[in-house]
C-alpha cells in the first residue's frame, strides 16, 4: 500500500515556510489504518524487538501506541506534557527551537529494567522521542528501539536518538 497516497501534505502549518504531513487523512482511511498497524507490528517483529512496554508520547504516539502495544501483547505507557498526569512523575526538561519543554511520565509505571520501544506518528528533529530515551534511562528502563510513521530524512532526527534500532514506514 502507498502510505504516502494516503498522507496529505499542508504548506505553510503552523507557519510560513513549513510542510505539514497530515495524518488524519491516513488514520480515516481503515484500510491505511490497518495497514500502518500490521506494518509497524511486523516490522518490530522482524526487527527482533522485544519490549515489555510501548511507550506514546502526547499526543500522537497515543493514536498508534496502544494497537501497536495490543498487536505486540505488551502495555502501553503515556508520556505527557506537564500537568497532565495525577500521581507523581519523573520529568525531563528538553531544548526546543525556540525554548525548552518538559515531558513526563508517572513514577509506578515501569519496574526498572523494563524494555521500552519508543512509539511516535513522525520523527523530524529527534527532540521529543531523543528527550523521551533519556527520561527513560534515567529511571532505569532499556530502550530496545524506536518505530515511527513518518521519517523526515532532512532534519537528520535519527542523529538524536541513542543507538537502537529505528523502524519508519514512510520516508520524506
Amino acid at each position: 500500500m502507498d502510505l504516502k497516497s494516503l498522507i496529505r501534505d499542508i504548506p505553510d502549518f503552523p507557519k510560513p515556510g513549513i510542510l505539514f504531513r497530515d495524518i488524519t487523512t491516513l488514520l480515516s482511511n481503515p484500510e491505511g489504518l490497518r495497514y500502518t498497524i500490521d506494518t509497524l507490528t511486523q516490522k518490530c517483529i522482524e526487527a527482533g524487538i522485544s519490549a515489555d512496554y510501548v511507550v506514546g508520547m502526547e499526543s500522537r504516539g497515543f493514536i498508534f501506541g496502544p494497537p501497536l502495544a495490543y498487536q505486540l501483547g505488551i502495555g502501553f505507557i503515556p508520556v505527557r506534557k506537564p500537568g497532565k498526569l495525577p500521581a507523581a512523575v519523573h520529568n525531563i526538561e528538553y531544548e526546543l527551537e525556540y525554548g525548552t519543554d518538559r515531558l513526563e511520565v508517572h513514577q509506578d509505571a515501569f519496574k526498572a529494567g523494563s524494555r521500552i520501544l519508543i512509539v511516535d506518528d513522525l520523527i523530524a528533529t529527534g527532540g521529543t522521542a531523543g528527550a523521551t530515551a533519556k527520561l527513560l534511562k534515567q529511571i532505569d528502563c532499556e530502550l530496545v528501539g524506536f518505530a515511527f510513521i513518518i521519517e523526515l530524512k532532512d532534519l537528520e532526527g535519527r542523529k538524536k536518538l541513542p543507538d537502537a534500532p529505528v523502524i519508519t514506514l514512510v520516508q520524506y
